[in-house]
């Protein structure tokens, strides 16, 4: 089967995407020795901000005005994804490692299924049930270190329960974007960064915020505002024109697979029960969006993209 030049660019741009979200993982391990989450949050949009500006208006050319009464949307959206669930990630990561975060990630897409069968009465097909049930299987596995016997009496991890607290605000993210009204995804994006620097910058002036003190937590930096902020999205989206955003979303199981990779270039062993909880959550996340929903695909979206600003190409 032969790829056009379009898919091509449109699966390396996924490909990249999901790589650079994985590295979010490692990198941000590292920057949070000397930054904290609440500091890693407002200086990695306050550095994104610009640009996220600048390659929206150059990409979507949006209709400001227009946008800006989607105002409280683009609030809940906000507070829920770039703010709630990256500041719970960077909190985990302070008792977690990366790898671990991502399983436990990995297991988002189910919980968003299970939301939507909740909140939005989406109807869940056989194959989706058992799907969730083996996804969550997967995330016990891997919180009660392969120990499913003693789950309820095992002290868990801080990280692993704050990592569920972000997957969980992710869910309600992704919830409030299908209900609200579509919108350009990297002028949301943008819009919602700055939704996010000016509710944080009293508290930043109040409390004060964490600045890099070596070249390594600057470089860290660095990269979080400009791969996963930044180029991810642009990407991610750039993508959407050639790819349906369904299909799409089968890439984002990737994010675990390349933090595994990432982990062990970098030292951090893995554990049998990381590899088997993560094996057994990767595989029911893709029963469970394997035709999920009786009536209507599923509609998954990157971290950081609302479902709500994904724009399905139109057919030629």
């Amino acid at each position: 089967m032969r790829f056009s030049r379009s898919m091509l660019v449109a699966v390396l741009s996924l490909l990249a995407a999901t790589l650079f979200w994985a590295g979010n993982y490692i990198v941000g391990k590292m920057a949070i020795a000397e930054l904290s989450p609440l500091s890693l949050v407002y200086l990695r949009w306050l550095l994104a901000l610009v640009p996220l500006f600048l390659v929206a208006r150059m990409v979507e050319r949006p209709a400001w005005r227009q946008v800006l009464r989607s105002w409280p949307w683009l609030l809940a959206l906000s507070a829920f994804g770039l703010a709630g669930y990256n500041f719970l990630l960077y909190a985990a990561l302070q008792f977690t490692d990366a790898f671990s975060a991502s399983l436990i990630n990995a297991f988002n897409p189910a919980l968003i299924v299970l939301a939507s069968v909740v909140f939005l009465k989406e109807r869940l097909s056989w194959s989706g049930l058992v799907g969730l049930v083996l996804a969550l299987l997967g995330v016990l596995v891997i919180l009660s270190k392969g120990q499913l016997l003693t789950i309820l009496g095992t002290q868990h991890n801080a990280g692993d329960l704050l990592m569920l607290g972000a997957i969980v605000s992710w869910s309600a993210y992704t919830i409030i974007g299908r209900k609200a009204p579509r919108l350009p995804p990297i002028t949301s994006t943008a819009l919602q960064g700055l939704v996010v620097v000016l509710a944080l910058t009293p508290v930043a002036a109040v409390q004060g915020i964490d600045l890099p003190q070596s070249a390594g937590s600057m470089w860290s930096l660095a990269y979080i505002a400009l791969f996963p902020s930044l180029l991810s999205y642009v990407l991610w989206n750039r993508a959407l024109q050639t790819i349906e955003p369904a299909k799409a979303g089968v890439f984002l199981n990737l994010i675990t697979v390349f933090t595994a990779v990432l982990s062990l270039v970098v030292g951090q062993p893995l554990t049998a029960s990381q590899v088997f909880g993560g094996t057994i959550v990767l595989a029911g996340v893709a029963l469970a969006n394997k035709q999920v929903f009786a009536r209507r695909p599923p509609h998954t979206s990157g971290p950081g993209v609302s479902p709500a600003t994904e724009r399905v190409p139109k057919r030629k």
